[in-house]
């Protein structure tokens, strides 16, 4: 049987399928290609792939899908900012595996208390495992992890290249607070949680100022330029699927 929130998804997406997709995946769409085509076919990224797969499942709507977002995402980051810092192809190419399995692992432990330390913790022991890393390879994406929730302090980092997966990682995942945030994360934590959609209303207000305050914590010069597009789309989609609530299911509450 169909429950409330299943009907209030179907419509939020109706919703968001309004809006155009960000610029972000226009304006640099040779990079969003390139990062896709290489989490599709190498080999780490795949094994990776698997073993997360079997990890997130009601993962508090940060499964697997939300993983393989904001790693493609991190790897185009990677890209336009590597470029932007005179890094070779190769070098890049390097730097993007690295973050891309960053975005991978970094919500194994979301359902903790302190999930981007103690993911740090597991993945820094889970890749000590593979020779493909070196230590200091290890160390930048499991510092990444350890950075990429909101509102923390920003552990430092020693080289300005280790600081840059860090901020690609961050800003991949900030993306998924703008329409992602309403087609999937919100009614897939609801759905865990089994909140009456009465107290879901109650909570609203406060989930949407903590979105707004998103908007200035982008932390790479791309971010900081085209992130800001995904919240707002993200907040006005939120103002309208609280009315639609308001209105079309107010028998409910």
């Amino acid at each position: 049987m169909e429950t409330i929130y299943e009907k209030i998804r179907q419509r939020a997406r109706q919703i968001a399928a309004r809006f155009p997709s960000p610029d972000f995946y226009q304006t640099f769409s040779k990079a969003n290609e390139f990062s896709r085509h290489f989490f599709e076919a190498d080999p780490i990224i795949a094994e990776l792939q698997l073993f997360v797969a079997g990890k997130v499942k009601n993962n508090l709507g940060h499964g697997l899908g939300h993983a393989v977002k904001v790693s493609i995402d991190a790897g185009s980051l990677m890209i336009i900012e590597g470029g932007l810092a005179g890094y070779s192809k190769d070098y890049t190419r390097r730097r993007l595996l690295l973050v891309q399995c960053a975005g991978l692992l970094h919500d194994l432990k979301r359902k903790h208390k302190n999930h981007a330390v103690k993911g740090a913790i597991f993945s820094r022991e889970l890749l000590k495992g593979y020779t493909a890393f070196k230590h200091d390879e290890v160390e930048d994406i499991s510092k990444a992890i350890e950075n990429h929730e909101a509102f923390q302090k920003i552990l430092k980092i020693q080289t300005p290249e280790g600081v840059l997966i860090s901020d690609c990682l961050y800003d991949a995942d900030k993306f998924r607070w703008g329409p992602d945030n309403f087609t999937h994360t919100v009614w897939d934590i609801v759905a865990f949680s089994d909140l009456p959609l009465q107290k879901f209303l109650e909570l609203y207000p406060k989930g949407m100022e903590t979105l707004a305050r998103i908007r200035n914590t982008f932390r790479t010069q791309t971010g900081k330029k085209y992130g800001p597009q995904f919240i707002d789309t993200g907040i006005t989609i939120g103002k309208q699927i609280n009315q639609v609530i308001k209105t079309e299911f107010s028998q409910h509450f």
